[in-house]
Formats: structure tokens, C-alpha cells, sequence
């Protein structure tokens, strides 16, 4: 009887030994526990709100890039180099790393952290010039978001958008994109009536554009309050000369987006006092840059003479 209990002693101390050693195994091969995508939405959802609030971009649509992009956090791209969106070097100066995706060897960003990493993201979208129609489209416009970062070769896997969509849709992303969205957008009543009245501005509706006069004492800020829009979108709406710094009593303040090229038919329009090709913009309702490209200018800081022709579409 003491060789067989002494026997199931020495087992239990062999089978404890094996279990430590598997266990140190185990750690010393730096197993990790991987995130969700769920664990992920919880963690970046703040940071994603924000940079919607800065720069107009759904939160939905970053926060699908960001599991999309980085699987979920868990990519080595993610992990060593805090890169959530698997953006190219494409001219950095900082931090690199390189590893195989389209081609082999390709260079990306590295950033000391990841909100860098989102905030570069935004910028990413607002550099280059094939993003900018991106930009017409409303913060809490998921779908279109998601086939135009496709259309302008954000990445070349044709089924992008739909995987996008997929994630937004499946994790409720889209409840992040309401708390930006234009108020004046929510009331069904400015499309059936050509004037009404807002908070302490009358919104004047022309075809598809809508616009406030500027009031004494009115500011970008307290404008954009007033319509639950951020600074970036009504900047984004008009096209304020460069420097610009306050609003004169009398001028136009666009609370929609403008007019772009296939809005209306192509005309001549003759000035009618000398400007600057952005306060033609803003009497014209049609954005400065569809007006530099149709009239063939190189930049949108130009002067315009009275009696000038300039084709508007």
C-alpha cells in the first residue's frame, strides 16, 4: 500500500513538472493574447469621434480601417510599428519599417504611438488631392465613404468598400457618426420652404445650396455651433480667403456643401465688381476649386476683374 501511494506521488509530481514546463514553454515563445474587434471599437472609438469632429471623416469609416487595416490591432505592422492603417512611407521622414504586401519590401510609417497613428490617417485623406471628393460626402455617409476611399485607390482589393461596410454594419459602427451630423440636416421642413428660421439665422435655400447672412457679433465658431457643425466642416463648406480671420456683417456663410461639377449645366458667368476666385465662390455657390479647373487655372489665388468671363457649372 506505501509503494502504491508513494507511486501516485511521484506521478503527481511529474505530471506538476510537466505542466510548469509546458507553461514556461509557452511564455518563452511570447505567446499574446490577441484583441477583438470588439476590444478594439472600445478602445479606439474616442480617438476615432475626435478626429470625425476635426477633420469630417466617419468615425465609422476609421474605425473599419483600423480592424480592417490592422486586424484589429493584433498585425505586426500594428504592434511593432503602431501603423493602424497600413499607410505607405510616400515621402516620410520619420520612423520606417518594411515588409512584403503588394510588392516585397515595401516601406511604411512607423509612429512613437498609435494615436499618431490616427491622427496621420486624417491627414493622410486630407493631403492629397485624389481624396478631396471624398470630403462632399456627409459624416454619416458610410456607404459612399467606403466605395470612394476604393475609387481613389486607398487600396486595390475590388471587394474594399464592401468589407467595410460589412464591419461597420455588423459592429453598429455607424451610432459614432450621428453626433456630428449637421442639425439643419435633420429638419425635414428647410426643403419644403425656402426660408426658415434656425436658432438666430434665417436659412436662405437656393436649389441645393443653403446659407446664412452674417449677423453682428457672428463668428466661424458661433455659427457653426448654432448648426452642429464643426469647423472644419464649414470651412469645408465655403471657400474663405486665405488668412481670413473674422466675418464682416452682410457676407455669405454656406451651412451645406457647394455645388460641384454635376450639379447644373455648364454657362459663362460675367463678373461683376473685381475679387478673389474664393469670394467668387462664394457668391456663386460653386466650389473654388470645380471653378479653377474648369476655367483652366493653376491656382485658386488669383484675382478676377469686372467683366471678366468665367464658365460656372
Amino acid at each position: 500500500m506505501r509503494n502504491r501511494v508513494n507511486n501516485n506521488a511521484n506521478n503527481m509530481r511529474r505530471n506538476l513538472m510537466f505542466i510548469g514546463t509546458f507553461l514556461l514553454a509557452n511564455n518563452s515563445l511570447g505567446t499574446e493574447v490577441r484583441i477583438t474587434k470588439e476590444q478594439y471599437v472600445d478602445q479606439w472609438s474616442k480617438t476615432a469621434v475626435q478626429e470625425m469632429f476635426r477633420t469630417g471623416i466617419p468615425a465609422s469609416i476609421t474605425l473599419a480601417q483600423g480592424i480592417l487595416e490592422s486586424a484589429s490591432g493584433n498585425s505586426e505592422l500594428a504592434r511593432k510599428g503602431n501603423n493602424h492603417f497600413g499607410i505607405k512611407c510616400h515621402g516620410w521622414t520619420g520612423k520606417k519599417m518594411y515588409k512584403d504586401d503588394d510588392a516585397k519590401n515595401e516601406c511604411f510609417r512607423v509612429y512613437d504611438d498609435a494615436n499618431q497613428s490616427y491622427v496621420d490617417h486624417s491627414e493622410f485623406l486630407k493631403k492629397y488631392e485624389r481624396y478631396d471628393f471624398l470630403f462632399t460626402y456627409e459624416s454619416d455617409d458610410y456607404e459612399n465613404w467606403a466605395k470612394g476611399l476604393k475609387k481613389a485607390g486607398y487600396a486595390t482589393d475590388p471587394a474594399y468598400p464592401q468589407r467595410l461596410i460589412s464591419i461597420i454594419e455588423d459592429l453598429d459602427l455607424a451610432k459614432y457618426d450621428g453626433s456630428s451630423k449637421p442639425q439643419i440636416l435633420k429638419q425635414p421642413s428647410i426643403v419644403a420652404q425656402s426660408r426658415i428660421k434656425t436658432n438666430s439665422h434665417a436659412v436662405t435655400k437656393n436649389e441645393s445650396l443653403e446659407y446664412v447672412v452674417v449677423k453682428t457679433g457672428d463668428t466661424f465658431y458661433s455659427i457653426a455651433k448654432e448648426f452642429g457643425l464643426t469647423l472644419n466642416q464649414l470651412h469645408r463648406y465655403n471657400d474663405f480667403d486665405s488668412g481670413k480671420d473674422k466675418l464682416n456683417v452682410g457676407e455669405v456663410v454656406y451651412v451645406r456643401r457647394k455645388k460641384g461639377r454635376d450639379y447644373f449645366k455648364e454657362h459663362t458667368y460675367v463678373v461683376t465688381q473685381d475679387c478673389s476666385l474664393n469670394q467668387l465662390a462664394q457668391i456663386t455657390g460653386v466650389k473654388a476649386s470645380v471653378i479653377r479647373k474648369l476655367n483652366g487655372f493653376e491656382t485658386e489665388n488669383i484675382d478676377l476683374e469686372k467683366g471678366q468671363k468665367i464658365i460656372l457649372r
